[in-house]
């Protein structure tokens, strides 16, 4: 892969699993989470772990990027165990994934580490996904049990 910014569009299911894999051990601030009612739209501002960069000649330690994730059509969002209040509080993605509901609507559930998620309702799949910075080194690289 390229070293250049990565950009993604979803309008199904698989390429949301793209999106998924992708933004795996993604870190957010729940600051960094906007739903807009009017626009009908759910924002998420992450600083993604570049699995892409992963055994890249020369790379010493992993790599970190901004990255924004849009998702349009989107009717409600519901939080389970995220306090909107903790605006500094830090989460980490797992996965996103879809739930089928009346086509071509459904459930996009983002699931963070600790057992929070939230849940958008959609009309359907429209997520884009973009990076947004430059990418910056970081000497942890995320692992799981």
């Amino acid at each position: 892969m390229s070293g250049g910014p990565l950009r993604l569009l979803a309008q199904d299911a698989a390429d949301l699993d793209v999106i998924s894999a992708a933004l795996q051990d993604a870190v957010a601030k729940i600051g960094d989470i906007a739903f807009e009612p009017g626009p009908r739209r759910l924002t998420i501002a992450f600083n993604r772990f570049r699995w892409e960069s992963e055994g890249r000649a020369g790379a010493k330690a992993g790599e970190r990027i901004r990255t924004g994730l849009q998702l349009g059509g989107v009717m409600s969002v519901q939080a389970r165990k995220l306090r909107r209040e903790a605006k500094d509080a830090v989460v980490s993605l797992m996965s996103v994934s879809f739930e089928p509901g009346e086509a071509p609507g459904g459930a996009i559930v983002f699931t963070f580490a600790g057992g929070g998620d939230l849940r958008a309702e959609v009309e359907c799949i429209d997520a884009a996904l973009a990076d947004v910075s430059e990418a910056w080194p970081t000497p942890r690289k995320p692992g799981h049990d």
